[in-house]
């Protein structure tokens, strides 16, 4: 009942499970004043802590991905989730690395260049806005998630080798020789999960035994062990992309309704986490400035780049307002931060600020284009005079 108040929005206009999160931030953040933890990140557990969020979050992110919507924006969203994402995390890292010239912050660049799904799903209730592009921001925000952690986790290890940051004692990230062995096996992971599934389902339709009339099929009881078993396995070694992956193909059917609480928890106990490690860690309040500016603008360079070369018809100006301002950062980036502190010590330091600087740089845009664009042509209802017929409007009054 708790989690059904963070639906919705607050009278200011603010998404209620943004404010649940800054309010459990600043509870951690207490907490970790009064308990002065030492090396958080390095205590037994938290690395597996941070994985097993990190699945919750991703299975949530592609659950519920509409194939329909995917299609109709099939090459839009296929290009924002690929290079979108590289270039965005390529201008936001140039801009770090030649702002603070240190080489790790190749890495922070990744970590914060997607789009937090969680956050536009309380955001895309606007009237102003087309539900073409409603549907590209949302399938654009559910899957560059395991894009990025993909990317995060990957070159995070080219960082290491090249000497971009300090040895640390054990991590998300994994030694370049083993990348092209964990993608093999993630692949494996998701054909084992994928061949249950089939079965099962399969046994649950004409084929398997007879049951009663109005009795359930067992489908959705073996989905739900599939995932949970899934996700406390896949966390133990981040196998980020079986976990993405499991959840385009795997849904939970009737138990489908506790899967946004789940991934609502998960935000507020990570978000919680973050002000622990940040009130026992340096906050690098400049860098964070950067990042999170940097973020922001790069979601709006990538939207018009794309909008201009692959979107027809053209989106309107206010679409495209509302995706070229719809970077927002949660769950996945506080939790990638989490996850690269032990092995790139001060990099929750840098996020936090800039989760919140994109964050704030988000609803003050949106707040401050309601009175401008709300008499756009392209989004204003019909006069009232709007059955007369095309001829006649055109016809040159008299005089």
């Amino acid at each position: 009942m708790g989690l059904s108040l963070l639906r919705g929005r607050t009278r200011a206009g603010l998404p209620r499970v943004v404010v649940g999160a800054c309010l459990a931030l600043a509870a951690g953040a207490v907490l970790g004043l009064l308990i002065h933890p030492q090396d958080l990140a390095h205590t037994p557990g938290y690395l597996y802590a941070a994985g097993l969020l990190l699945a919750i979050g991703l299975y949530g992110s592609t659950h519920d991905i509409d194939f329909a919507d995917v299609m109709r924006s099939l090459k839009v969203v296929l290009v924002a989730v690929t290079v979108g994402v590289v270039v965005k995390a390529s201008l936001i890292a140039t801009v770090m690395v030649l702002a603070f010239d240190r080489p790790e912050y190749l890495v922070l660049g990744i970590a914060v260049a997607q789009i937090d799904p969680l956050s536009v799903a309380a955001t895309q209730r606007s009237d102003r806005v087309s539900p073409r592009a409603k549907a590209i921001l949302s399938v654009w925000a559910a899957f560059d998630d395991p894009m990025t952690v993909l990317l995060t986790v990957y070159f995070s290890a080219l960082a290491l080798r090249y000497g971009a940051g300090p040895a640390g004692d054990g991590s998300v990230v994994a030694d370049t020789a083993t990348v092209f062995g964990d993608l093999l096996l993630n692949l494996v992971l998701f054909a084992a999960v994928a061949a249950l599934w089939w079965a099962a389902t399969a046994w649950s339709g004409q084929g398997g035994p007879a049951r009663r009339p109005g009795t359930r099929p067992p489908a959705d009881v073996v989905a739900l062990v599939l995932v949970v078993a899934l996700i406390l396995f896949a966390a133990q070694d981040m196998m980020v992309l079986a976990v993405a992956l499991t959840g385009l193909l795997v849904r939970l059917g009737r138990f489908g309704a506790g899967l946004e609480p789940a991934v609502a928890l998960a935000f507020l106990v990570a978000s919680a986490v973050l002000g622990v490690v940040l009130a026992s860690g340096q906050v690098l309040l400049r860098e964070g400035l950067v990042l999170g500016a940097s973020a922001f603008a790069a979601q709006l360079l990538v939207t018009l780049l794309i909008s201009r070369l692959l979107v027809r018809p053209r989106l309107t100006w206010p679409d495209l307002v509302h995706l070229g301002f719809g970077q927002q950062n949660g769950i996945t980036a506080i939790l990638l931060a989490l996850a690269l502190e032990p092995r790139f010590p001060g990099t929750v330091g840098v996020v936090g600020p800039a989760i919140l600087t994109v964050n704030l740089l988000h609803h003050t845009f949106q707040w401050a284009r309601v009175d401008r664009w709300r008499r756009d042509p392209s989004t204003a209802p019909e006069p009232q005079h709007a059955a007369t017929p095309m001829s006649q409007e055109l016809k040159p009054e008299p005089g």
